[in-house]
């Protein structure tokens, strides 16, 4: 069994800062992609940044310049620096992670919230 736990959201001001983290443990082989995605309520959603295992990176435009996708192998985990944040960004903050033979899972969800 794959479990997908996050952390690191939380209220911050605009222009702020956050760093969120996946871990994953379990039955894990060979993760593969890993990524963030985010929902706002009334909406859909949507992918914020993306990575592969050998460290391509991918960012929904809207927060390219502003945060950084990272992933470190050994510790099955991923994390996603945020800065210069928007009240826009206001959302529940989602980890997806791909693994070889067993497909897509997903975390929980943490909530980010930005204040103007």
């Amino acid at each position: 069994q794959v479990q997908l736990v996050e952390s690191g959201g939380g209220l911050v001001q605009a222009g702020g800062s956050l760093r969120l983290s996946c871990a994953v443990s379990g039955s894990i082989f060979v993760i593969n992609a890993m990524g963030w995605y985010r929902q706002a309520p009334g909406q859909q959603r949507e992918l914020v940044a993306h990575i592969t295992r050998s460290g391509v990176t991918n960012y929904a435009d809207s927060v390219k310049g502003r945060f950084t996708i990272s992933r470190d192998n050994d510790k099955n985990t991923v994390y996603l620096q945020m800065n210069s944040l928007k009240p826009e960004d206001t959302a529940v903050y989602y980890c997806k992670i791909t693994i070889a033979t067993l497909g897509a899972y997903w975390g929980q969800g943490t909530q980010v919230s930005v204040s103007s």
